[in-house]
């Protein structure tokens, strides 16, 4: 294919040969040592994500933010999946740095990381430091801070995600078998991420290694969110450290980016959406409606363990009980997510293709989803009939729950690992584009 002239109108959707891609197809493939060092990465980036999935939509209404409005803290995820990873992934690629293209984004990607999480951990004693009366529901300055934390974590996680796969792509240097052990470097370890992530989250006495996180204005619960971040923050600072120190990243000569033709990325990715197939189309249309499920069950998994299925309040030891058991919960989502990653090959073979394989489980998504309104109405009813259930829900009611969480494990997998395949390259922001519109609409229709 040739390269695009100035006479001749680039198609966004083609893949051309630029000075950038020719010296990258040039290089030669890095060891598996170094691409494994890199992906670790990963495991601090989820750790954290862990953490803000399971333990921030408590916490925030724990600072005074009712329960109907804690979602709209959310709407950074799909704003900075919008405009961050693009202009990032961009920028990166005609990074002409000395330090090389990817490890300044994302050195600034864990320091940011860092910073947003002291704000989010600290938003309570700094909210009371600065004026918040803490025997109110309500706490604004705090409620400030924690807002301004998270934005910056979401924007950092975001940074540092693109610039890490882009990186071992660069280490790949081509070569598909190194590329495909490479995605599995980094799944592995976002598994390893999620799994410590959500483990931290359920174990109750954290705080008690960090004793000066119980503060007047910051509780048990509280303590426990900022020793989980403590520790966050050490593992990403450490494997980044690792991996940016032992990982050398080559630098792009000037010239080099002078020369590259290519248009902006936002010209590429709306010009790519207007030449979209239609199976593309239908592609991303459903898996933005399944995460028109997803994304609340994100949000809310573990508020509604502390809320429906123990039957507590935020603040109430019955709540963060319940908070703790769906930690566990999610920490199980993740287990059968990483095995179930490995099966979808077979399981799909077995049942006839990976298109029906794929039906099935939005079936078993559908029915996992119906599970909370059985789940929840069971729950309700023993604590009718018996008040000293709060907090206490019977063995079927904690068993049920922990198979919802395992159940919805296998279509979560089989979502995941078939977009995977099934969208290559840049179709992966096309994808992404529809899944963050349908994303904000959620946000708006509640």
């Amino acid at each position: 294919m040739e390269a695009p002239s100035p006479t001749k109108p680039i198609d966004p959707t083609k893949p051309s040969i630029t000075t950038l891609s020719v010296e990258a197809s040039q290089a030669e493939a890095s060891p598996l040592r170094k691409m494994f060092a890199v992906a670790s990465i990963a495991a601090g980036i989820q750790f954290g994500w862990a953490l803000q999935l399971s333990l921030l939509t408590p916490y925030v209404q724990l600072l005074g933010v009712p329960h109907a409005a804690a979602s709209f803290i959310w709407l950074c995820g799909p704003i900075s999946g919008l405009v961050v990873q693009p202009i990032v992934g961009y920028y990166s690629d005609r990074s002409t740095s000395r330090f090389g293209r990817r490890r300044p984004f994302i050195l600034g990607g864990a320091v940011a990381v860092a910073i947003a999480v002291f704000l989010i951990g600290y938003a309570a004693d700094i909210g009371y430091a600065a004026g918040d009366d803490i025997t109110k529901k309500t706490r604004p300055r705090a409620v400030g801070v924690f807002v301004i934390g998270f934005w910056i974590l979401d924007v950092a996680n975001n940074m540092l995600q693109g610039p890490c796969r882009a990186f071992l792509a660069d280490l790949a240097a081509g070569d598909q078998r190194k590329t495909r052990m490479a995605n599995g470097f980094f799944s592995f370890f976002m598994a390893v991420g999620n799994v410590l992530g959500y483990a931290a989250g359920s174990f109750s006495a954290l705080h008690k290694i960090f004793p000066f996180t119980e503060t007047k204005a910051c509780d048990v619960f509280c303590a426990n969110l900022k020793s989980c971040f403590f520790f966050s923050i050490l593992l990403l600072l450490f494997l980044s450290t690792v991996a940016l120190i032992y990982v050398k990243d080559k630098p792009v000569p000037p010239r080099a980016v002078q020369e590259d033709a290519q248009p902006s990325c936002f010209f590429q990715l709306f010009g790519a959406l207007k030449e979209l197939k239609r199976p593309m189309w239908m592609l991303m249309l459903v898996t933005a409606i399944n995460w028109v499920g997803w994304f609340p069950y994100f949000l809310f998994d573990t508020d509604w363990m502390g809320r429906e299925v123990y039957g507590g309040s935020v603040g109430e030891d019955a709540y963060a009980k319940g908070v703790r058991v769906g930690s566990l919960g999610l920490l199980l989502n993740a287990v059968v997510l990483g095995f179930m990653s490995l099966a979808v090959e077979p399981l799909g073979k077995m049942v006839g293709g990976v298109k029906r394989l794929w039906g099935i489980v939005n079936f078993i998504l559908a029915i996992g989803f119906g599970m909370t309104i059985v789940i929840t109405k069971v729950a309700e009813h023993e604590r009718h009939l018996n008040p000293a259930a709060v907090g206490h829900p019977s063995t079927g009611v904690t068993v049920g729950s922990m198979v919802f969480f395992a159940v919805l494990g296998v279509p979560l997998a089989v979502t995941f690992s078939l977009c995977s395949r099934r969208v290559k390259n840049d179709c992966v922001w096309f994808t992404d584009f529809g899944l963050q519109i349908y994303k904000f609409r959620l946000f708006f229709l509640n």
